[in-house]
């Protein structure tokens, strides 16, 4: 099982990532927009922004999301880890319901460029 310490290291290397890409994928990407990511097996919830291409994470508190962000991830760590160093594809978990994604229409229209 991933530690809280690996899952904050994999969602830097995810804004790493994001930040480092172009074309359609870095369009999707341009939003700005409040973003929380629950790890169901630590039971802890990452909150933040996504903006500029990047996620900034603000606070780290345990327990599903306090406020309702405008982009909802849950996962677990294992998963999170596996997805950001390239080991579990993103759509196939989605698919089989390994990742929950919720956002709005529009949002999710612009996200799935990245899928």
């Amino acid at each position: 099982m991933a530690t809280m310490e690996e899952c904050r290291a994999a969602l830097e290397k995810l804004s790493d990532n994001m930040a480092g890409a172009d074309g359609d994928a870095r369009a999707a990407m341009a939003l700005d927009r409040s973003l929380s990511c629950h790890i169901r097996d630590l039971d802890v919830t990452f909150s933040g922004r996504l903006e500029d291409g990047r996620i900034t994470v603000l606070d780290t508190r345990p327990g599903p999301p306090g406020q309702k962000a405008q982009i909802r991830l849950a996962m677990t760590g294992d998963d999170l880890v596996a997805m950001v160093n390239g080991q579990l594809n993103f759509a196939k978990a989605w698919a089989a319901g390994r990742v929950k994604l919720e956002a709005s229409f529009r949002d999710l229209l612009r996200l799935r460029t990245l899928l």
